[in-house]
């Protein structure tokens, strides 16, 4: 009797192709139940396969000669049309969970115009992806990534050794997320030292977040991407790896929760025409305290990673890989 062998990935280019057909086939399983909307995990896990697919083909793409439809461009406009309509599910999930149980019967009452307006939105949302998803742009990307999966292209550098090159691949996304400005909101250089402003009450934390909350939402995205990459050689790498991607993925969802409070407070003004303080004053209250607790968690994290014994010590990780790893494929 024989026994199969899976294959195990060493090169760059193998590597590339296991990343590339995986998120892609993610991508694919969801999509018929998307386009029907029958479920909302089914978009979730279609848009996030998505974002994968292009961190895939964008890391690696050094390595692979994809066809022309498969680029970051392409891919970027299917994910955004996707996180549109997630976004607004987000939306409806977090008044409904999060804050409509907590509020007064009559703040309970005024959100229900907000529930109308959200379906009304969301159906002019669900169109557009609807209309995405069967475009020609969508079907040539498909394609192309069929064919392409069936005889795959590299250019040279697909040949080196992962470990060999894994670094330097790695290495620019941590400099940029470690470089990024956002770092800096609420702090000041003390004789050329950084220095965090602490104890701030609420009110000094929004003031701080209406003037400086885009560039935190910049850094967010910043760690979504170092965080996706990462994620693509967790098994090439030990502990103190694993424990910076964990940081990396909080520093994401923490500043995520900042954002996602911010755009809902904007949200509900429009549809209200008004300062939601007017017509919804206790959600308004939770709002600010939903705020103030993530700007609570974001501190110590901010303070670790503007230290530059940490910045040294994530750079080294990096450097060095678990030398002569096999990994199934």
């Amino acid at each position: 009797m024989k026994l199969a062998t899976q294959p195990t990935v060493k090169t760059l280019g193998d590597y590339a192709y296991q990343a590339i057909e995986k998120h892609f086939k993610k991508t694919l399983k969801w999509e018929k139940s998307v386009k029907k909307d029958e479920d909302p995990e089914a978009l979730h896990q279609m848009r996030v396969g998505m974002r994968r697919l292009r961190t895939s083909v964008t890391s690696f793409g050094l390595a692979v000669d994809v066809p022309k439809p498969v680029n970051d461009k392409n891919i970027g406009k299917i994910a955004r049309r996707l996180g549109s309509l997630r976004d607004l599910d987000v939306l409806k999930e977090s008044l409904e969970n999060n804050y409509k149980p907590n509020l007064p019967c009559k703040e309970q009452e005024s959100l229900q115009t907000a529930f109308n307006a959200l379906a009304k939105q969301r159906e002019d949302v669900l169109s557009n992806v609807q209309k995405t998803l069967k475009d020609e742009s969508y079907k040539s990307l498909k394609d192309a990534l069929d064919k392409w999966l069936e005889k795959p292209s590299y250019q040279a550098l697909a040949c080196f050794a992962i470990q060999q090159v894994l670094p330097d691949l790695l290495l620019p996304e941590v400099s940029s997320f470690l470089l990024h400005p956002g770092w800096l909101v609420g702090t000041q250089f003390v004789e050329s030292e950084v220095k965090i402003q602490k104890n701030w009450k609420p009110e000094k934390i929004e003031k701080q977040l209406t003037t400086e909350g885009e560039i935190l939402h910049s850094l967010r995205k910043e760690a979504k991407r170092l965080r996706y990459q990462m994620e693509l050689f967790s098994e090439l790498y030990g502990d103190s790896y694993a424990a910076y991607l964990t940081e990396v993925k909080n520093i994401q969802e923490i500043l995520g929760t900042m954002q996602d409070s911010a755009v809902l407070t904007d949200w509900l003004t429009d549809v209200f025409k008004s300062e939601i303080q007017t017509e919804l004053p206790t959600l308004a209250t939770l709002l600010t305290q939903n705020r103030y607790q993530s700007w609570q968690k974001w501190q110590p994290l901010q303070e670790r990673y503007l230290k530059a014994e940490t910045k040294h010590s994530f750079h080294l990780t990096i450097l060095h890989p678990l030398s002569g790893v096999i990994v199934s494929g």
